[in-house]
């Protein structure tokens, strides 16, 4: 393992595992680590990580808020996309490790860090979300992904080096965990031992931030959204910042048991998996964005964005947020959002939505041409034509 003593910047949760990383980092690299943490809306204790990082000897410990960047430049171009991978999932982890990473780099540039490194595990695909990112803003810059290079193969080889370096367990850390976690202000996922047999019902106590249907109140919740320029900027007219909007979405959604899936997914590196993820403010956020969609854009609009989701959603998966091929679809996602502008009612009730209503002063949505009661508006004569010329395409 090379020796050179210099700074490296750790994406540090604060827990057993990335104090592991630190400890491990400090020995075999005899190098200062500074611990970075960014703050984008997960179940976070800072008198925690400042004190387990400041009992491993690190100086500095930088803790940066984050969670209105993180949905005003992240999560809510992805809602504008309508970005779903696989048909159901919200992506909400594979869109904050681009952030994440994009911030080390900046704080390792800042502190003259040799290198970078990062807590992902070695079948995981946070790994190359977090590395992609590291190349494209450091390329120069070393990333070290211990999980891949060290000689700790499990839990019990975790629990060993911590109590040879007197690193704090945990009680619930002790032995195996029930499953992986991962949160922030967009979605909660769990992952794995007994979430992966596919054959077994995830049980009902690792959802963290919604009820069950079925426990859900017996009255509906009732929210309106509204939207300017694609973007959502109040709820119940109440205007709110990006972060705080999210976070008002999330209770209402989620006490009502809605934002669930749970997914057998096809990882970025070749494997299968399976989570449950939770997304409730999300979910509210896509019905509706839709629903506003429908009465502010022209057909051809709608569907190019409808055809070009899939591959928008896989790159966000991938990890491609920063390449050329994930800006020229954005492109295509916002071509007319300075058009979606109104409010969206919804109904939520057992883990169920429903749109209730749209309101728009847009001109794309047009009552006379529509309406049963007025016919001088649209011009009947011309269907004829217009079915005679898709005939000669259904022959052709």
């Amino acid at each position: 393992m090379p020796k050179k003593k210099n700074k490296i910047v750790l994406a540090y949760s604060g827990g057993l595992d990335t104090s592991i990383i630190l400890k491990w980092l400090q020995e075999n690299y005899n190098s200062q680590v500074i611990a970075y943490t960014a703050d984008i809306g997960q179940k976070i204790d800072k008198r925690k990580i400042i004190k387990n990082a400041k009992s491993l000897g690190v100086r500095n410990i930088i803790i940066e808020d984050l969670k209105d960047t993180f949905v005003k430049e992240y999560v809510y171009p992805m809602i504008r996309g309508h970005a779903l991978y696989e048909g159901v999932y919200l992506l909400g982890t594979s869109i904050a490790r681009p952030l994440i990473a994009k911030r080390q780099i900046a704080i390792a540039k800042k502190f003259n860090a040799f290198a970078v490194s990062h807590g992902a595990t070695g079948k995981g695909n946070d790994q190359v979300r977090f590395e992609l990112g590291y190349y494209y803003f450091g390329p120069k810059i070393k990333v070290i992904a211990p999980w891949r290079i060290w000689s700790l193969k499990s839990r019990t080889d975790l629990i060993k080096y911590a109590k040879k370096h007197n690193i704090k367990i945990p009680k619930d850390k002790k032995g195996a965990s029930p499953f992986s976690v991962d949160d922030n202000l967009y979605h909660t996922s769990t992952e794995g031992k007994i979430l992966e047999d596919p054959k077994k019902q995830a049980p009902e106590y690792i959802y963290q931030r919604t009820v069950s249907p079925e426990k859900a109140p017996n009255k509906p919740s009732y929210i309106k959204i509204g939207f300017k320029k694609g973007n959502p900027i109040s709820v119940n007219n109440k205007k709110l910042s990006p972060a705080k909007l999210l976070k008002k979405l999330n209770e209402v959604a989620g006490k009502n048991g809605v934002g669930r899936v749970d997914l057998v997914e096809n990882r970025f590196i070749g494997i299968k998996s399976r989570g449950v993820y939770e997304t409730p403010g999300g979910t509210l956020l896509i019905i509706a964005h839709r629903a506003i969609e429908s009465v502010t854009l022209d057909k051809k609009t709608m569907h190019e964005k409808d055809e070009i989701m899939p591959k928008y959603a896989e790159l966000i998966y991938n990890g491609f947020w920063f390449s050329k091929a994930r800006y020229k679809l954005q492109k295509i996602v916002d071509l007319k959002k300075n058009q979606v502008n109104g409010s969206v009612k919804l109904k939520i009730y057992k883990g169920n939505v429903t749109i209730l209503s749209r309101d728009s002063k847009s001109k794309a949505y047009s009552i006379k041409k529509v309406s049963f009661e007025e016919n001088k508006s649209f011009k009947k004569s011309k269907v004829n034509r217009f079915i005679m010329g898709a005939a000669r395409k259904l022959r052709a």
